[in-house]
This record gives structure tokens, C-alpha cells and sequence, in this order.
């Protein structure tokens, strides 16, 4: 039985200290390609209130005690600092990662939140892509390094930065709708790679 709720969502989870580029760029792109994109304060206060890295103040869309795995299609990490370390801190997050990864949700992480994936040990013999500071932390985990912008292994999506936030984006529309409507939507905002 399809109904209302069963449609698909994409979680992009925000902590204080996330690279606002990085997580509302993805946001704004998805909900161009009419893909369900929410945003989740994973703040341990429940404030759906979120500072970003450079003092910008986002309002999330909802926190994470009040989501499930039910109708998940994708789960999303912007980095920044201090936010990938919060989101390190976060135990709900977690556990939600490790669950979408065992049930093959798609996983994507950008900067330095592929840290995130690789220290859950989600990266070993995965090809990958992170923030050049935060590459021997994949490495360590046993991640194929590269040096691409972004690259999809499997169910995971790595990028490398705020520069590369726009081909981050695209590829989540590439692999959770179509190349059509990414290389669509890749011409309508006049992006050149």
C-alpha cells in the first residue's frame, strides 16, 4: 500500500559548526530535481535551531529523535568545523547511519563528513574522496583514496569540499532520479564542471 508517507526522503543532518555551502547547496539542488529533501538538527538540545561554521543560523526542518529509517532513500553529512566532530558526538546519528548502511540506503558525505563514515568502519576497500586534511583518517580506515571532486562506490557518495558542492549535488540527482534530470538540471543553473 503506497500512501503519502511512504514517499522517499533525504536526510541532510546539520550540528553546530556544519559548512553552510556545503549542506544547503546540496539541499536547494535536491529539492530542484522535486527530490524530498529534509534538513535534521542532530543538536543534543532538540533546538531545530543550527549555527553553521561561519555564524550563519539555519532553521532545520525537523531533529533527529522525531525521524525513522522508514521511508529513507539517502542519508547526507555536509562537514565544516566543529560540525563533523558533533556529528561524530552524535549517538542517534550513528546508529542511524550503521542501520541505513546495513539495509543499502544510499550514503553520501562531503568535506570532512566521509570521516564520519570511516571511523563507523563503512569505508574499508571503498573508493572515496574527502577534504585533503581529513584523506589519512580515510586511509587509516582503509578507504581507496582519490582526488576527484565527488565519486559514488557503490551506496556511498564522497566529495571534497565546499568547491565542490554544486558536483555533489548532481551526482545525488544523478543516482536518486536520473542522469537526464541531472545533466537538466546541470544546464539550468549554468554549472560547468
Amino acid at each position: 500500500m503506497n500512501t503519502q508517507s511512504e514517499v522517499k526522503q533525504n536526510y541532510v543532518f546539520l550540528a553546530d559548526g556544519f559548512e553552510e555551502i556545503e549542506a544547503l547547496t546540496v539541499v536547494d539542488i535536491l529539492r530542484r530535481a522535486d527530490l524530498n529533501c529534509t534538513t535534521v538538527s542532530v543538536n543534543p538540545d532538540g533546538k531545530t535551531i543550527v549555527n553553521g561554521s561561519h555564524n550563519i543560523p539555519v532553521t532545520a526542518d525537523t531533529t533527529i529523535d522525531k525521524i525513522t529509517l522508514d521511508t529513507v532513500e539517502s542519508l547526507i553529512l555536509p562537514g565544516g568545523m566543529p560540525g563533523t566532530s558533533n556529528l561524530k558526538a552524535s549517538e542517534p546519528l550513528k546508529a542511524l547511519i550503521i542501520e541505513a548502511y546495513e539495509k543499502k540506503y544510499h550514503l553520501a558525505a562531503i568535506c570532512a563528513g566521509p570521516t564520519v563514515l570511516a571511523e563507523l568502519g563503512l569505508l574499508k576497500n571503498v573508493n572515496a574522496v574527502c577534504y585533503p586534511s581529513s584523506e589519512e583518517i580515510l586511509s587509516k580506515s582503509g578507504a581507496i583514496v582519490h582526488g576527484e571532486e565527488v565519486i559514488t562506490d557503490g551506496n556511498i557518495t564522497t566529495s571534497r569540499g565546499m568547491g565542490t558542492a554544486i558536483a555533489f549535488g548532481l551526482e545525488l540527482v544523478r543516482i536518486l532520479k536520473n542522469e537526464e534530470a541531472a545533466k537538466e538540471l546541470q544546464s539550468k543553473i549554468v554549472y560547468r564542471s
